[in-house]
């Protein structure tokens, strides 16, 4: 893994991230800030092949993984939306005063539509990839029907809830008791940026139910829904992340002047 510079998220901990300047010039140039899912690091193939692509345009570009996530220091059972949150707003204040695409994916998508719904930074626009918005609300749903998952919350305070990538994901009471705070669908929210959502049609984890819902939730001049044949929940085959960047890119020039916005309604 390459080093990354780290940053101090709170009092003994820190957080690792990158950050590709852009060439002197315009501050006023869009970059792009990657946000990544549950239990995933900044060096997978999207954010590498992004940070590639928006190189290419000369665009600011910031990583970063979450506590308790990649090379970043803590535990990921310590980790909760109001922290991860937390951490993705210091991060984007590292852009400083230039305006930004956000581009979330999962629980990154969720955090993204968090940070817009603060109204922090200069947020130009959000991609969305698979948003998993209200994420541990479904977590406890899914908890509801496995009498066995119930036991183990409340005997040990986590579940170690099966994955179909790897090693089974810890999810903690105080995840879940953390995330009722966070909820965005049942109100839905204003957003004054555009907005790109992007899902596979094949998604077994963030079905694009959800992510069609998270786009009736949204309240936006310029939103669109797109779904991507064949396409599971990563969307990380070469074609999706090409995909990934032309929205972020098209939001980009969407802020220079340099496209038309138009509000499209959502697609199949």
């Amino acid at each position: 893994m390459p080093p990354f510079e780290m940053m101090e998220a709170r009092p003994g901990l820190h957080i690792a991230f990158d950050l590709r300047n852009a060439p002197a010039g315009d501050e006023k140039r869009p970059g792009f800030l990657w946000l990544g899912g549950f239990k995933s690091d900044m060096t997978g193939s999207k954010a590498e092949r992004l940070r590639e692509l928006s190189g290419h345009d000369g665009r600011l570009f910031i990583r970063f993984d979450y506590s308790g996530h990649g090379a970043s220091e803590g535990r990921f059972e310590d980790g909760t939306l109001s922290l991860w949150l937390a951490e993705a707003r210091q991060i984007l204040s590292l852009a400083q005063r230039r305006p930004m695409i956000l581009i979330g994916s999962s629980m990154g998508g969720f955090l993204a539509l968090l940070l817009a719904r603060e109204g922090v930074g200069a947020i130009a626009g959000l991609v969305l990839v698979a948003p998993a918005a209200d994420m541990t609300l479904n977590m406890e749903a899914e908890l509801a029907k496995h009498p066995e998952a119930q036991e183990a919350l409340a005997r040990a305070g986590v579940w170690l809830r099966p994955s179909r990538y790897g090693d089974p994901y810890p999810i903690t009471a105080k995840l879940l008791a953390d995330g009722r705070h966070h909820r965005l669908l049942e109100t839905g929210l204003d957003l004054a940026c555009p907005v790109r959502i992007l899902h596979g049609d094949q998604d077994p984890d963030v079905p694009w139910q959800h992510g069609l819902k998270t786009f009736q939730a949204i309240r936006a001049a310029d939103a669109r829904f797109t779904l991507i044949k064949h396409g599971d929940h990563r969307l990380s085959r070469a074609e999706d992340i090409i995909a990934i960047h032309r929205a972020a890119e098209e939001l980009a020039l969407l802020h220079e002047g340099k496209v038309e916005s138009s509000a499209v309604s959502p697609s199949r």
